[in-house]
């Protein structure tokens, strides 16, 4: 199955607000007309929208793209798959049941379908090579985000590798202080804007920590600190289920990484992964 590019416009809108001014004229120019974007040569865009052919490559840069031409053909990659898809849906407080069903569950779809946009298969082979040789993995995640970090703590158990979360500000910065290069922490927060999470990665990279943050797409304090970054799409603002849909497509990332570690460890985890599917089968009661 070939894998088409995509994920140029979704790239765009997630960092539209972090981009200088002369980035942000071109962006905008470019989420208006997609459709046009995509016929144009570098130089073309650059006198049609304003600015010069080297800020075009440096929005590229910022997006982590090659250049201009794998950002134009993600940008057709997004207007193919567009007719298919569309964007996330408002949920009406006052919508029926089957409309809220509806709309929850399609915008969790989105974000995960956006997500594969925005996630790089490079930094997900880097974080799969840390964690698997890593002497302890720390998780940290306040809030929604505690969530996430547990799902990680109880996954990686599983494997038998020493993981612990924490989800609170003083924990976190507790254990922080115990590591050693040969260790990694993830950090979660989907703004990439919380202190506490910030200044406990702080701490884990002075003790030589790998650090692996799990983020919205863009640039921010959180992924700054980051020697691995793991993105998920930025969910529109105006979208109350945002949150909920973030979080399915963050649960989503961590579910790549597990099976590709599991992939990578075979002989090892298989056996584990049987031993504690047996002994949870015998507290079940069965069926017949």
């Amino acid at each position: 199955m070939s894998h088409m590019l995509n994920g140029g416009l979704v790239s765009l809108q997630a960092i539209l607000d972090q981009l200088k001014p002369s980035e942000r004229k071109v962006a905008d120019f470019i989420l208006a007309h997609p459709e046009d974007v995509v016929k144009l040569s570098v130089q073309k865009l650059a006198e049609y929208s304003g600015v010069s052919e080297a800020t075009i490559i440096r929005l590229a840069r910022s997006l982590n793209m090659k250049g201009y031409q794998e950002l134009k053909l993600r940008i057709a990659g997004d207007l193919t798959k567009q007719t298919a898809m569309g964007s996330y849906q408002e949920i009406m407080m006052e919508g029926s049941v089957e409309s809220i069903m509806q709309a929850v569950s399609w915008n969790n779809i989105q974000s995960i379908q956006d997500t594969l946009s925005v996630l790089s298969n490079e930094e997900v082979k880097k974080a799969v090579d840390v964690l698997s040789v890593a002497r302890k993995i720390d998780v940290y995640g306040v809030g929604a985000s505690a969530v996430i970090a547990d799902d990680i703590r109880q996954k990686f158990s599983r494997i038998n590798l020493w993981c612990e979360a924490y989800s609170d500000f003083h924990a976190q910065l507790t254990s922080a202080v115990t590591l050693t290069e040969k260790d990694v922490v993830i950090g979660i927060s989907y703004s990439g804007q919380t202190e506490d999470i910030i200044q406990s990665l702080t701490e884990a990279k002075q003790q030589g920590a790998t650090i692996i943050t799990l983020t919205k797409f863009g640039p921010s304090p959180v992924a700054e600190l980051a020697n691995i970054r793991l993105f998920t799409s930025s969910v529109e603002k105006s979208i109350r289920s945002g949150a909920m849909a973030s979080r399915i497509a963050q649960l989503n990332v961590i579910d790549i990484l597990f099976i590709t570690m599991i992939s990578r460890m075979q002989e090892q985890v298989i056996p584990l992964l049987e031993k504690s599917r047996l002994a949870v089968s015998r507290t079940k009661r069965s069926s017949t």
